[in-house]
């Protein structure tokens, strides 16, 4: 993208909004003078260089993409009218008709970045309205690029769905990672072996997935024909129910988002 884009977090404070800047920051999209964040209560002492307000007016004002990041239940008295500006939301549950009104803009993009957005690994779905234009487009693909990867999708019931299954982020494999530990701990190992052992083998997996050019079913039936521990393992886990519970823990969460947007 040429020139200098000016971009405001509105929530920059937050985590969320903080994790986005620095990723936007170390990816040279923006420049610090052309960034700016709001806050609430007190200024952080980070991002230096970067403008930081309590009104979100004033960045409005110096911006040329607004960025909303904060949580949904506060967002219905945020007033900031971005005068046709492109406005990105990274709330869950807040509908793109429900920003465009509230914000007077045509232009805006409804996202849900993960928690990994800290570590540049998050997976950021999106959609935007009808009125976002191409270069808007690269805009949002640049900006969540920078905090991982991403994907246009087709409908918002697309990103109700994968606020569970992508937007709870590291929220799933720390469940898991818990049951782990907790089993190892029950079972007489130091809390720091199990801690470690678990958190290896998450990261370990993660890592294979991403590398090798295979479906995940495909490690599963590959440790399914050894016919080990491992088979033991799987066979018992899907019996107690496992893949069902994964199932409805994402139709729990898809009709989370669906309801928020209804009460914003």
């Amino acid at each position: 993208m040429s020139g200098s884009l000016r971009i405001g977090i509105v929530g920059g404070a937050g985590w969320l909004g903080g994790a986005i800047a620095a990723s936007l920051l170390d990816a040279g999209l923006v420049q610090p003078h052309d960034l700016s964040l709001s806050y609430r209560t007190e200024q952080p002492n980070c991002f230096t260089g970067s403008f930081w307000t309590a009104d979100n007016r004033e960045l409005a004002d110096r911006s040329d993409v607004i960025i909303v990041s904060v949580r949904p239940a506060d967002w219905p008295p945020l007033l900031i009218d971005a005068d046709g500006k492109l406005v990105i939301s990274v709330m869950a549950g807040v509908r793109l008709s429900q920003l465009a009104e509230h914000h007077n803009t045509k232009r805006v993009v409804r996202s849900l970045p993960n928690a990994a957005a800290e570590v540049g690994k998050s997976y950021t779905p999106w959609i935007g309205s009808v009125d976002v234009t191409d270069q808007d487009r690269a805009i949002v693909r640049a900006i969540f690029d920078a905090c991982g990867t991403e994907n246009e999708v087709a409908s918002e019931s697309d990103i109700d769905y994968l606020t569970g299954l992508s937007g709870s982020g590291p929220a799933f494999p720390a469940l898991l990672a818990t049951a782990m530990m907790n089993d190892a701990v029950a079972r007489g190992l130091g809390p720091e072996i199990a801690r470690r052992a678990v958190t290896t083998v998450l990261i370990g997996a993660g890592r294979l997935l991403e590398r090798r050019d295979e479906h995940p079913a495909d490690t599963v039936e590959a440790f399914l024909g050894y016919r080990g521990t491992t088979a033991a393992a799987i066979e018992a886990m899907r019996a107690a129910g496992f893949e069902a519970a994964v199932a409805d823990g994402l139709a729990a969460a898809q009709r989370k988002s669906v309801s928020m947007g209804e009460r914003s």
